[in-house]
């Protein structure tokens, strides 16, 4: 069954032995050519699979930690004292933040969705 897509157009780059070598065992690995996999990466970086959900919620939670870990620090550095209260509402504030700071970093990287819930591609 001939191919749908005339592919008419080619691009190339120089590497070493090494680098030869590990990219046919890449190859290898998904039981095709160097070509179609060069083919496959290349075309994959033209339309990147946006994050999983599972991703996203990773991502959030990191960001999280990040934040409550930057922000007591920060407050120690400066020689204060958090409160558990001001502890409770620094965690609540996170809280409220870190899905709309990992969706804004998604989008920014190109890869994730914007805002309003689109795709950023």
């Amino acid at each position: 069954m001939p191919n749908p897509i005339a592919r008419t157009k080619s691009v190339g780059a120089k590497v070493t032995e090494e680098e030869y070598a590990a990219l046919e065992e890449l190859a290898a690995a998904r039981n095709l050519t160097l070509g179609e996999w060069c083919r496959e990466v290349l075309l994959a970086r033209l339309n990147p699979e946006p994050p999983s959900p599972v991703e996203e919620i990773m991502l959030a939670e990191i960001l999280g930690t990040r934040m409550i870990l930057l922000n007591t620090v920060y407050a120690l550095a400066n020689g204060d004292k958090l409160s558990s209260a001001e502890m409770q509402a620094l965690i609540r504030r996170v809280d409220q933040e870190k899905g709309s700071s990992a969706t804004e970093r998604l989008a920014r990287s190109g890869i994730g969705r914007k805002a309003d819930g689109e795709d950023s591609r």
